[in-house]
């Protein structure tokens, strides 16, 4: 697998992905910056190329990630959009992408980076990564997670649980339900990097 940042905003990069194998396909366009996990072992131009994207070069993208500067603190870099194709859930790319833009980010000044997350399995994903939950929500029920740019956040099971309570509090289906009763009492996860 090979994951890189296509483009930093404001000059951003458009990625075309097909929706019906991605979740958030339509919103990978404009000035926003774009990361994506590709298959590595294909006869594909690299991912360095100026090129537009057209044609067959994002038929081998497996996740993208979209992120912008916050607009209130020019320190916070904002993750946008994760969005791991549907077959491929549950490997952990999502976790290894969001690395790849944690670590552009430090190279690029960002003291802190956060995303906000609307069901459980990014909740879990995020944590992977070495986000934590703030206790904050949106007005659109998600929740607000962030880590410092230099190291994973440190986090305990009890601010672990409780993010995972939020979302035992909403009417869920499966596998939701599921997953939030299989990580009842848990501890978070390990945060891990690209090698992870």
């Amino acid at each position: 697998m090979e994951y890189a940042v296509l483009g930093w905003p404001p000059d951003g990069s458009s990625l075309r992905l097909d929706y019906r194998r991605f979740a958030y396909a339509g919103k990978f366009v404009g000035d926003a910056g774009t990361a994506v996990a590709r298959e590595a072992d294909v006869d594909l131009p690299p991912l360095d190329d100026d090129r537009p994207f057209e044609g067959d070069w994002d038929r081998e993208v497996v996740a993208a990630a979209s992120f912008s500067p916050d607009r209130t603190d020019p320190a916070t870099l904002r993750i946008r959009y994760v969005t791991v194709r549907h077959d491929r859930r549950g490997e952990r790319i999502g976790p290894r992408l969001v690395a790849t833009v944690v670590e552009g980010a430090r190279d690029r000044g960002y003291d802190r980076l956060g995303i906000a997350v609307n069901n459980p399995f990014a909740y879990e994903a995020l944590h992977r990564a070495g986000f934590i939950w703030t206790g904050r929500e949106t007005g659109l029920a998600e929740l607000v997670l962030e880590r410092p740019a230099e190291a994973p956040a440190e986090t305990d099971s009890a601010t672990y649980q409780s993010g995972l309570d939020a979302f035992r509090e909403r009417d869920l289906g499966e596998p939701e339900a599921s997953f939030l009763a299989d990580r009842a009492g848990s501890a978070p996860p390990t945060p891990t990097g690209l090698d992870g």
